[in-house]
């Protein structure tokens, strides 16, 4: 009895032996035959697709041969530009660096703006467009039509600019008041030449007739307001006798005149404040 049973045991584990052995040469063997084919097929498909980039991008990716540089600027002479794109000098059509190109053409003295794209097949197109120079900062400063101070100091500053003044830092909001009130004082046929914030936050306007306007501290404006309402029409019809005009009361006015020497207060009320 205990023979018998041993004998199946061996008989089972033979079986068992002889099924997995079956099962790896004749199941598997197949299985891995086929299915590694379009494995293979499809990595060779791939290296032959990385190589054949590889040899486009080393056909294409060739030193730059030129940089063809457009734009209307009187500014920005060539010979910056050629320093500004030096560094580029023999990188690739493809590899090179466009942005670095273009922060680097920006750092450039009066260049507001560069374009830079590669134009096919080996030279790279840039597009200059420089500031244009709407006021002056101070003395020898240069702001763009933006407000922006974009040259501290200008070897040459045209005269003709208006002059905006105030303690450093105060760049945008001086550039502001001029750029809202230039236009409707030209509405009322006065051209604004100077706009001047003094360190105790005071403004004054100075129009091209030499006649000062000042606003003071306060409800600034609302000062102007009365001055393009009220007190232009004096000044535009007696301009070469009044020196100044100061609106720094509650209500009105007053008028400084130049021949005189004297002070002629227009409806004002009130002294004007220290500022």
């Amino acid at each position: 009895m205990f023979a018998t049973r041993k004998r199946n045991r061996r008989k089972t584990t033979e079986d068992s032996e002889r099924w997995w052995s079956g099962l790896s040469l004749a199941g598997l063997g197949p299985l891995f035959a086929h299915g590694l084919r379009p494995v293979l097929a499809m990595s060779g498909s791939i290296i032959a697709a990385a190589l054949l980039l590889w040899g486009a991008m080393n056909v294409l990716d060739r030193p730059i041969a030129t940089v063809e540089v457009g734009g209307q600027f009187q500014r920005v002479a060539p010979v910056q530009i050629e320093a500004a794109v030096a560094p580029f000098r023999g990188a690739g059509f493809l590899s090179v660096d466009l942005d670095a190109m273009q922060h680097s053409l920006e750092k450039i003295a009066w260049v507001d703006r560069a374009r830079v794209e590669r134009h096919w097949p080996r030279s790279v197109r840039v597009v200059i467009t420089e500031h244009v120079a709407a006021a002056r900062w101070g003395e020898d400063g240069l702001m763009n039509t933006r407000g922006e101070l974009f040259l501290a100091h200008a070897e040459r500053v045209p005269p003709e600019l208006p002059q905006l003044i105030g303690p450093d830092g105060t760049q945008a909001e001086v550039a502001k008041l001029y750029l809202e009130s230039y236009p409707q004082l030209l509405a009322v046929g006065m051209r604004l030449s100077k706009v001047e914030l003094d360190p105790r936050g005071a403004w004054q306007l100075t129009l091209s007739n030499g006649v000062q306007v000042r606003l003071g501290r306060q409800d600034v404006q609302e000062r102007l307001e009365r001055f393009l309402h009220v007190a232009s029409p004096l000044v535009a019809s007696r301009s070469t006798e009044v020196s100044y005009v100061d609106l720094r009361y509650s209500n009105g006015f007053s008028v400084g005149w130049i021949a005189s020497g004297t002070r002629m207060a227009q409806d004002a009320q009130g002294v004007p404040p220290g500022a």
